[in-house]
């Protein structure tokens, strides 16, 4: 949310949730962490608010919302579906401001490469401070369709490798839905669906019989944008 728009006018903005599986505090189990920027500007200078801006005329919602992740934390995430309009009069103050929020994840490798500093920091989604705006509800609807989405979908992948273990994958679901799931009955689970296919691969190293790795059904999309495609977002 940049400089205010002109008096009665609405201002039009995209901002974005991005999720990444992270250690726990102190090497902990695994859970979801989301990257923040303080902003530096009134409204709320100083606080902490979702990566996020004013979209352009020439771009499309989803371009806005890649530029603006790649602009302040320099992240191009795999999978981006959009979550919400945010448009309650009093949101910004002095301003009349709509926001797109859109959602994304990532894999650890990517989150690795965010560089924190003063004004870029990655949170424990379930332990935020008080957020610029409306943004503490933006993150807990974020949560929320997640957890539901993740019963029922293969977004899991985009927290993960291309290939990855049964195990893996369970401690994702564990770590999203924040209860253990018994390792026998998520496997028939997941297998019934159908979207995961065997590669040859096995993981190495370890005491016991090697565990092999999955890859994903490439056929099955990620993101279901409904009967416009891909270029409804």
């Amino acid at each position: 949310m940049a400089d205010s728009p002109a008096h009665g006018e609405i201002d039009l903005a995209v901002s974005t949730v991005i999720f990444a599986l992270r250690p726990g505090r102190d090497g902990g189990a695994p859970t979801l962490w989301i990257p923040l920027v303080r902003r530096i500007r009134d409204p709320y200078v100083g606080r902490w608010a979702l990566p996020g801006g004013r979209l352009q005329a020439a771009e499309s919602l989803a371009e806005a919302s890649r530029r603006h992740l790649k602009d302040t934390i320099d992240l191009e995430p795999k999978y981006l579906e959009q979550l919400y309009a945010f448009g309650d009069p009093e949101r910004s103050p002095g301003d009349r401001v709509v926001s797109i929020v859109y959602w994304a994840l990532v894999h650890a490798e990517q989150a690795d490469r965010v560089t924190e500093g003063e004004n870029v920091r990655w949170f424990m989604a379930d332990e935020l401070p008080e957020l610029a705006f409306d943004h503490n509800v933006i993150v807990d609807y974020a949560l929320w369709r997640l957890r539901n989405k993740v019963e029922y979908s293969r977004i899991a992948h985009a927290l993960l490798g291309e290939t990855f273990t049964l195990s893996q994958l369970r401690g994702v679901h564990e770590a999203i839905l924040r209860k253990p799931l018994d390792p026998a009955n998520f496997r028939r689970q997941i297998e019934a669906t159908g979207a995961l296919v065997a590669t040859t691969a096995v993981v190495t190293g370890g005491r016991h019989r090697p565990p092999r790795l999955y890859r994903y059904n490439d056929a099955i999309d990620m993101a279901d944008n409904g009967p416009l495609g891909p270029r409804a977002t």
